[in-house]
């Protein structure tokens, strides 16, 4: 769900002085504008849960990129703001995966569009009575890639053992995500977070599936998707999740001029795409180094690192890609490696194997969280990097406005 919002007053000018007090440069460039986040929320992300109540005056689109639909709503609108089109945007997803749509089979749709078509009475009693028991099975929906109708836990298995995660390595990473998160949560990091009312249920304010476990108990989880000797679980996958997310994008003039304080730079982004079968989830390998190259940064210069956590395994299988020699010579056509992140820079408030992934709404949640630990922990430059359905990829650089 991607929704721009026009201008609300004259494009006036002034002037303004900003202290610079980060040791690294900047990486405003002459002539082009410097477009920020003024800010985020979200709503819990939920297991069980939205008109976005904006004026008919009000234009909106809407963008669809699987995982990376709200990476895609942000940099269409960093876009707009940058060609004039527009001051402020405000950008966002929403999904509801506890109520997806289930479809009948494909013998039923044919057989439905062919009674809508049919001129006489004969003609449909004739194709109400081809109607068999089987034509009423309906096709449950799976999250599945369209290009090869694998589902994204197959992929996610076939690339863990191919890069040889172990499922050890996978269970480590997923409580990991938890025990993070959970600190998090409890010591008021996750302040994006606001109150919503369920419909017929109480208010919920917080995300309600983080459950930090013990290693004993993540061993005891069966195979989920390749049975019986595959790796990926139930507990080291991102789980089905209920939620929304949206961000205020703006020009800085404007955003200053309105009295705002912006959080971030929102600066450099690419998107990649490679195989979907066998590199279906290695978006963030592709993108990263392409994004630090485009800003003139190395990954030394990055101090917050959010990429989005599918499966334990596919961000295993990510960090083993970045850290090989010959991954990046015969793939990528690189000389050397990418390097893996640091760990104690690398989703330090968990991800969505703990706070949930509700497709649409994750990206947001990446850029906010990357915009807050800047300013929590004082760094410069962030990185987003998310992979996606089509094996397709996303990267963001982010510079913390200056406090």
């Amino acid at each position: 769900y991607y929704t721009t919002l026009t201008s609300l007053c004259d494009n006036s000018t002034f002037s303004w002085t900003i202290k610079h007090s980060f040791s690294k440069k900047t990486l405003a460039k002459p002539g082009v504008k410097n477009i920020v986040l003024v800010d985020g929320v979200r709503t819990p992300f939920l297991q069980s849960a939205l008109g976005a109540g904006f004026s008919d005056k009000t234009p909106a689109h809407t963008v669809t990129m699987a995982c990376i639909s709200s990476n895609q709503a942000m940099t269409t609108a960093v876009g707009l703001i940058a060609a004039g089109q527009c001051d402020a945007v405000v950008a966002g997803g929403v999904e509801f995966m506890s109520d997806v749509p289930i479809r009948h089979s494909r013998k039923m749709r044919k057989t439905m569009l062919s009674l809508n078509k049919a001129k006489t009475l004969g003609a449909r009693l004739s194709l109400l009575g081809s109607i068999r028991l089987a034509h009423l099975s309906p096709e449950l929906p799976a999250v599945a890639e369209f290009s090869t109708a694998e589902t994204m836990g197959h992929s996610a298995d076939r690339l863990a053992a191919a890069f040889g995660v172990s499922r050890l390595e996978q269970d480590e990473f997923a409580l990991r995500s938890h025990t993070l998160a959970k600190k998090a949560q409890d010591g008021g990091m996750l302040s994006d977070v606001i109150s919503f009312k369920v419909p017929g249920r109480d208010i919920v304010s917080k995300d309600n599936g983080i459950r930090p476990a013990t290693m004993e108990q993540l061993a005891k989880l069966k195979p989920a998707f390749i049975k019986p000797h595959g790796t990926v679980t139930a507990a080291n996958s991102s789980f089905l999740t209920d939620g929304a997310s949206a961000v205020l994008i703006m020009s800085e003039e404007k955003a200053l001029a309105m009295g705002y304080k912006p959080k971030a730079y929102l600066r450099d982004f690419v998107y990649v795409s490679q195989d979907p079968k066998d590199q279906l989830l290695l978006g963030p390998t592709y993108a990263t180094p392409k994004v630090l190259e485009k800003s003139g940064l190395t990954l030394n210069d990055i101090d917050v690192f959010e990429f989005h956590e599918a499966f334990a395994g596919q961000i295993m299988a990510n960090l083993k890609a970045m850290e090989s020699d010959w991954f990046a010579q015969t793939y990528m056509g690189r000389k050397t490696k990418v390097g893996a992140p640091p760990m104690e820079k690398f989703n330090t408030w968990g991800g969505s194997l703990s706070l949930g992934h509700p497709f649409a709404a994750t990206g947001c949640r990446l850029v906010t969280t990357v915009a807050h630990r800047l300013q929590k922990e004082g760094g410069q430059y962030g990185l987003v990097a998310a992979c996606a359905a089509g094996g397709q990829g996303h990267a963001m650089v982010i510079e913390a406005y200056p406090q």
